[in-house]
């Protein structure tokens, strides 16, 4: 099965992205299920969800989140409830796994992405070997690397901000069903290979550009 396990929407402050936007892209690319992972919030992952099963999609959502640990990144998939930001990588694994969530490390040496760097030593179940963002591939080869060298699965995103960003990366996941309990229990046991292409270069330019008039109006708003 198919999934994009890094996907943000519109519950991002850098996202544009509509849910039902969302899961248009993703049965058009035709994926089998995605991962909502905003920036800090469980919101839009739940919401999501709710969505897919008013719409009668036959997606599984994940609902996830990116939180901002206080050395970069972490992704937290299947928990409801919020983690507080800024708390040590440790701390914020610990809370996740008191949530029953699974961890997984993304982009880890992209910093302009807040990439955590190394990832020895810690409680995670996979880490993201493939970032779609990543546009000369050195971050992601350097994270397949350590992977490989600290025996842990490796997985794949597109780490879409936009629809047209969803599923240029995926994860190839062998679940028993494609049900959240059974997928993300298959992550946990390694039964996944990462997958898909980098996003076009002008797909990641509307990205940004869009990201950099919200942060325009954002100032304006706030001198009025």
């Amino acid at each position: 099965m198919k999934f994009d396990l890094h996907v943000h929407s519109e519950h991002s402050k850098d996202s544009s992205s509509s849910h039902d936007d969302i899961l248009e892209a993703a049965s058009k690319k035709g994926l089998d299920g995605l991962a909502i992972c905003d920036h800090d919030t469980v919101e839009g992952g739940l919401a999501c969800q709710k969505r897919a099963l008013e719409l009668g999609l036959e997606l599984t959502v994940i609902p996830g989140v990116e939180v901002s640990s206080s050395k970069g990144h972490i992704l937290v998939l299947g928990i409801n409830q919020n983690i507080e930001p800024l708390l040590s990588p440790e701390e914020t694994i610990k809370r996740a796994r008191k949530l029953g969530g699974t961890v997984i490390i993304p982009h880890p040496f992209k910093r302009s992405s807040h990439g955590i760097g190394s990832f020895e030593g810690l409680d995670i179940d996979a880490a993201e070997v493939f970032n779609s963002r990543c546009l000369f591939n050195r971050a992601n080869r350097k994270a397949a690397a350590e992977a490989k060298r600290l025996g842990i699965p490796g997985v794949a995103g597109s780490d879409s901000h936009i629809p047209e960003m969803v599923g240029q990366a995926y994860t190839e996941i062998d679940a028993q069903e494609n049900t959240l309990e059974a997928v993300l229990e298959a992550i946990r046991e390694g039964k996944v290979s990462p997958a898909g292409k980098n996003t076009p270069m002008s797909i990641i330019l509307k990205q940004m550009s869009g990201s950099a008039i919200r942060k325009i109006k954002k100032k304006l708003f706030r001198k009025a």
